[in-house]
């Protein structure tokens, strides 16, 4: 005879046989009891929590022929024949794989027809979420307002992918994972009646490694059974499973507490030659740790958790460790959880995370009771530390070595006034250096730009210019962007100097990497090597300006020439004129 798995053989065909979702049963019941049976449902959950067990109960308990009631015969044709699958009027879709429009609109047009088997058509869309936009569109409207001899199921582990108009035309049923307790009780229910010897607390770790799926439990205790020939121990679940019994994470515990990393290591290579995993070691660690913490923190905390079989070594454990350092120690087994994602080497990034814990301890030790500098102090003639002998004779050094210097500026002048003109001088200061520009920069040589402004140099290059630009544009376009904005104003030997409207132009084309793609077209162009002197237009003109004024006045002062360099006003003489006035200002002698 075929072996038929356990979560198949034991599947609910009645709403009692449903663990750990009394709020749904009861709703349904309910609702089939007093005719109240809507034309759509949305039942949401982990998976293995019974989704799809209980559409086709529901669709049972409203077609069987000796109903509709709050539970299905199981025993007239119509259950029969659902529970087999035979069933036309009941059909159950895989969204998975029939997720296009096309799948969709073939349903919508067959749901017209009235049923021919049984009393409702039942539609079970399974994994609805997989559908597509176009395809949930186009289910909508017959979602809706289907015909009253339909009804449809929608089940899906990830409802927040489901549009909004499709969830407000359902009624939702949220299943939840099933506990521990009820899993158990469960699994010992199908050992007895399949014959199985298993061990109590090997039911409780099948069920803690289901994760609140009845019918990944189911799975593994058909694993196990098969291995075992029907004696399941706890051991034989560890083995099967890779899983890792609490004493040794007991010992890795004690381990870190003692800051043992000899032990550590021993145990790490001990858990890699049984097969383990490095991650769910890391995992199964992180777990041990947050249940240590929570024991420590909240009290009766043991009923919190399902990984607690013996609470009592947890609480003798919980009270060796800090607060601090455990939520250290989550931490710290969390960042490196991450990390060991993407890492090369699982079981070196495991030992780092153990030896960073133990490391930690270590260094928290003396700090926690480090004695004062006061208290160090009378032991100076013990040097147990290089802080005392070697680094603090460094610091005095530097400190009287600087001292000597500050003492040689002040007498030198270097601190005008000492404390008194150092206070100004910090105030004085800028709060942050300002930012670097050309904007006020003039070029050196100034006077004689201006005297090359008119010469025959300066004509061949304003000649010539278009030629550089279009070379710079060719050469690099970015860079001909900024430097369009300025012109050439004069020529002094090697140098051309040009004038810019703009400061960021400016400050653009002065960049080393700039200049010498434009030097470098310049020396192509003009025949001959040239720099790029840069300014502000403004300034050119104004320097410009105030030249030619001052070679108009030399001009009218001529006969001046004569006199000698005492014959010339004093500066201050100038000040006093331009402040006061030539009226109010008498020159003596």
């Amino acid at each position: 005879m075929e072996h038929i798995a356990l979560y198949r053989a034991w599947r609910p065909q009645s709403f009692q046989d449903m663990v750990g979702q009394q709020h749904i049963i009861q709703t349904l019941q309910n609702a089939i009891r007093e005719q109240r049976v809507s034309h759509a449902y949305l039942f949401s959950g982990p998976r293995g929590t019974g989704k799809t067990s209980a559409a086709k109960v529901l669709a049972k308990a409203v077609n069987c022929e000796r109903g509709p009631g709050p539970e299905p015969c199981n025993e007239c044709p119509s259950c029969l024949r659902i529970t087999a699958g035979n069933v036309m009027d009941v059909q159950e879709i895989d969204a998975a794989s029939n997720r296009g429009v096309e799948e969709i609109r073939d349903l919508r047009d067959k749901v017209k027809y009235a049923p021919t088997e049984v009393r409702r058509k039942v539609y079970i869309i399974d994994e609805v979420h997989m559908l597509t936009t176009e395809a949930f569109n186009a289910l909508l409207k017959t979602l809706e307002e289907p015909p009253p001899h339909v009804m449809f199921i929608l089940a899906t582990t990830e409802p927040h992918k489901l549009p909004a108009t499709i969830i407000s035309r359902c009624q939702r049923f949220d299943f939840r994972r099933v506990s521990l307790e009820e899993q158990t009780g469960r699994l010992r229910e199908i050992c007895q009646k399949e014959g199985i010897t298993a061990d109590a607390d090997a039911l409780q770790y099948i069920a803690r490694l289901s994760d609140g799926g009845m019918r990944d439990a189911l799975s593994i205790l058909d694993q196990i059974s098969s291995f075992t020939d029907g004696n399941v121990t706890y051991q034989q679940v560890l083995g099967m499973t890779g899983g890792i019994p609490s004493e040794q994470f007991a010992r890795l515990a004690t381990a870190i507490l003692e800051s043992d990393m000899g032990l550590l290591l021993e145990l790490v290579e001990q858990l890699m030659h049984e097969g383990k995993s490095a991650d769910k070691c890391l995992e199964n660690l992180l777990y041990y740790f947050r249940d240590l913490l929570m024991i420590k923190m909240v009290p009766g905390a043991d009923q919190l958790t399902d990984r607690v079989l013996n609470p009592a070594e947890f609480r003798d454990m919980a009270a060796a460790f800090t607060r601090d350092r455990l939520f250290l120690i989550v931490e710290t087994l969390s960042r490196y959880l991450g990390e060991m994602k993407y890492a090369t080497h699982p079981q070196t990034l495991f030992e780092v995370a153990l030896m960073k814990l133990c490391s930690t301890q270590q260094e928290a030790a003396p700090s926690a009771g480090a004695p004062s500098l006061s208290a160090v102090a009378p032991e100076a003639g013990r040097s147990s530390s290089p802080v005392d002998s070697g680094e603090l004779d460094a610091l005095k050094r530097q400190i009287a070595a600087l001292e000597k210097k500050l003492e040689q500026a002040i007498q030198s002048g270097g601190v005008a006034g000492g404390r008194e003109q150092a206070a100004p001088q910090r105030a004085a200061a800028p709060p942050s250096a300002p930012r670097v520009s050309s904007a006020g920069k003039l070029p050196p040589q100034l006077d004689k730009f201006i005297a090359g402004k008119d010469s025959a140099d300066f004509g061949n290059v304003y000649k010539q210019w278009s030629q550089v630009l279009q070379g710079v544009k060719e050469e690099k376009v970015t860079v001909h962007a900024w430097f369009v904005d300025g012109e050439p104003v004069a020529v002094m030997e090697d140098a051309v100097l040009v004038a810019f409207k703009n400061t960021i132009h400016r400050d653009t084309t002065e960049k080393p990497a700039n200049r010498q793609v434009i030097e470098n077209v310049m020396s192509a162009k003009l025949g001959k090597p040239y720099r790029l002197v840069t300014m502000m237009l403004r300034d050119w003109n104004e320097a410009a300006t105030k030249s030619a004024s001052k070679a108009s006045t030399e001009e009218l002062h001529l006969e001046h020439e004569h006199e000698t360099i005492e014959a010339k006003p004093e500066p201050w003489i100038d000040e006093a004129i331009q402040l006061f006035g030539e009226d109010l200002v008498v020159i003596k002698e």
